[in-house]
């Protein structure tokens, strides 16, 4: 293991990360909200542990190996997470314990959406601004970021790209060069904020409203600038503005590219898991419409509508934003929302869960089984497409499977432990690993009253989510650490 190596790439990483605090201290000068000292306060400190982490081993010009990538993503995570919480703790108007910071921090950094605050709308502009911008950067991965500026600082990006990047078909690139790789990713992941935030400035948010909105949308986080979410807004086209770009945000991202550079919207319909994608929304809005409207919940049939395709899309694809309580509609709406989240978006998009292509080959993998019990002499495979997977593929996915079942009980197990009841220790658990955000219970709307070791317990999921469970669970195997 090259451990000089990986401190003197996370040192210049933590630098990179600190001079994301500026926008946050420039808005909290344009808008007087007295914020500014605790972002400079914490943009220096977090500088000079980023130096002084860099500085012993600047030399060091060691190549990554695999495991030096997943040992530095991980630890870029947690250290990130950490560092995220300086501004919370710093800032006057927000009297928040470690506890409590940590899980802001994390939530945002992890595009979980999950708050422990009250009284959102009477913050200062840049803590609101810092919290949105905290789950764009999170939403692609400032790894991913940092694979297109690291070979210039002579560092390879390769093993980094495997570890961050989701999905089980990890080795697929659109471009030869992964530098390049990373930087059209960040060119559509612009392209598409600045587009949602237009959207939204013409439905008639504020343009603080509307950029910091935009941030939340396409990194699929749910973060919002009030205590309502977007129902603050009360308006059907703000809705819809977001549906389109949340599903857009849940779509691979290599899907686009491939659709920009094709000039054609062919590359949507000829990928697998972007049309399973588009069905299972389909199929999941109109249950949910169907559903509230035989209930009589809203006044008229376009308003039940908007408001079911919102709540489904908003939940489905983990982001967390909210226009109502969905957890007080009847009969199995809520339960059915929170199980959507386990299959969440596609993979290498910006939503959280399973992803959509593993369930695709769980499915298929279980077809094939009850083929083999009908016919136990026949040959049969699991494609993708017109592609046929390899086994290893397919044991990966079920391996998969079976470690996010596993870190879900033991977390929720954990969780119970606390004392918090049965409801709210699952949605809770499966909201945070599926990095979705609102749950059940009394994590319906916020995490504040949960217990301390409660919250601490949900941030391990929120890394396990976002990290996508092997990342993580390589670490704790004794092979990953002999030389």
């Amino acid at each position: 293991m090259r451990f000089r190596g990986i401190l003197r790439i996370l040192g210049l990483l933590i630098c990179l990360f600190s001079v994301t605090l500026l926008p946050p201290a420039l808005v909290a000068l344009i808008y007087a909200d007295g914020g500014g000292v605790a972002f400079m306060l914490a943009f220096a400190v977090s500088l000079v542990i980023g130096f002084v982490v860099w500085y012993p081993n600047r030399h060091d010009r060691s190549d990554l190996k695999a495991r030096d990538g997943f040992l530095l993503t991980v630890l870029f995570w947690t250290v990130l997470g950490s560092v995220g919480v300086l501004p919370f703790l710093f800032t006057e108007q927000l009297p928040l314990s470690v506890t409590d910071a940590v899980f802001e921090s994390f939530s945002g950094l992890t595009t979980t959406g999950a708050t422990v605050l009250h009284g959102i709308d009477s913050l200062p502009h840049s803590i609101l601004f810092y919290r949105q911008q905290l789950q764009w950067l999170g939403g692609m991965g400032i790894i991913v970021l940092a694979v297109a500026i690291l070979p210039m600082l002579g560092i390879g990006g390769m093993q980094l790209y495997r570890a961050e990047i989701p999905g089980p078909l990890k080795d697929a690139k659109m471009t030869p060069r992964i530098a390049d790789t990373a930087k059209h990713l960040w060119y559509i992941y612009v392209m598409l904020t600045a587009v949602c935030a237009i959207a939204y400035y013409l439905a008639g948010m504020s343009g603080f409203d509307a950029i910091s909105h935009a941030f939340s949308t396409i990194a699929v986080g749910g973060f919002s600038t009030h205590d309502a979410s977007l129902g603050y807004f009360d308006s059907s086209t703000i809705n819809t503005i977001c549906v389109v770009f949340l599903l857009l945000s849940s779509l691979n991202f290599a899907v686009h590219y491939a659709a920009i550079t094709g000039r054609s919207l062919r590359s949507y319909l000829d990928e697998p898991e972007a049309r399973a994608f588009i069905l299972i929304q389909a199929v999941l809005i109109l249950v949910v419409f169907a559903t509230v409207l035989t209930n009589d919940l809203f006044d008229d049939t376009g308003t039940a509508f908007n408001q079911a395709m919102f709540q489904a899309v908003s939940i489905s694809t983990t982001a967390g934003f909210a226009t109502t309580d969905f957890a007080s509609w009847p009969l199995f709406l809520p339960i059915l929302l929170i199980f959507a989240s386990f299959i969440g978006g596609c993979a290498s998009s910006t939503a959280g869960g399973l992803k959509v292509v593993r369930v695709v080959l769980l499915y298929r993998q279980g077809m094939r089984e009850l083929h083999r019990l009908v016919h136990p002499s026949g040959v049969f495979s699991v494609k993708l497409g017109n592609r046929v997977l390899p086994a290893r593929v397919v044991d990966a996915v079920w391996g998969f499977f079976a470690a996010y079942a596993l870190v879900f009980v033991v977390i929720m197990l954990g969780v119970l432990a606390t004392g918090v009841d049965n409801i709210t220790a699952f949605s809770a658990t499966a909201a945070c690993l599926n990095n979705l955000g609102p749950g059940l219970g009394e994590v319906a709307a916020n995490y504040s009253d949960i217990p301390d070791m409660a919250k601490w317990l949900l941030v391990i999921a929120m890394l396990f989510g976002r990290l996508e469970v092997f990342t993580i669970l390589v670490l704790l195997t004794p092979t990953f650490w002999r030389s």
